[in-house]
């Protein structure tokens, strides 16, 4: 399996709501699911319909973040200095004026305003190990792109 590297706070955020989703959110859907039943037909009722996709998301939900938090790797401390798993990195296209800021790591790390990239991308492989003031290529879909790196904060 593929070691998913996260932060302490996510690990605690995706666990917390493993457990949540494992006890209250079984024993809600399962009430649901039952009251349903009871309005009889069950080929016609969107009521039990309706229930059973929310239990099949939840269960698809459960089997995401059990994946991940089985095979975590936390990672407490981020190195400022160079681009890491963790690291949010302010970058700046050749021949645009505005720094855009991505974190580093996984989709699970996500913060408003912040876009998620992970370190196996074409850019988070070629923003890995680089410092403030250099200049990065990568190969993009639509072609080859040159970025600086203006920015490496926590």
């Amino acid at each position: 399996m593929a070691v998913t590297q996260i932060s302490r706070e996510a690990y605690d955020r995706l666990k917390a709501e493993f457990d949540d989703l494992s006890t209250r959110g079984k024993i809600d859907i399962a009430r649901r699911i039952e009251s349903a039943r009871e309005l009889g037909d069950l080929s016609e009722n969107g009521d039990y319909h309706a229930a059973k996709e929310e239990q099949g998301r939840m269960d698809g939900r459960m089997r995401q973040i059990l994946a991940v938090i089985e095979d975590a790797q936390i990672v407490d401390a981020v190195d400022t200095s160079v681009v890491g798993t963790g690291s949010v990195v302010g970058i700046l296209y050749e021949g645009d004026t505005d720094v855009e800021f991505f974190l580093l790591g996984s989709i699970e790390e996500r913060r408003p305003g912040i876009e998620v990239t992970s370190p196996k991308s074409p850019l988070g492989l070629a923003l890995t190990g680089h410092k403030v003031g250099d200049a990065v290529e990568y190969q993009a879909p639509g072609g080859k792109l040159k970025i600086e790196i203006v920015e490496i904060s926590a």
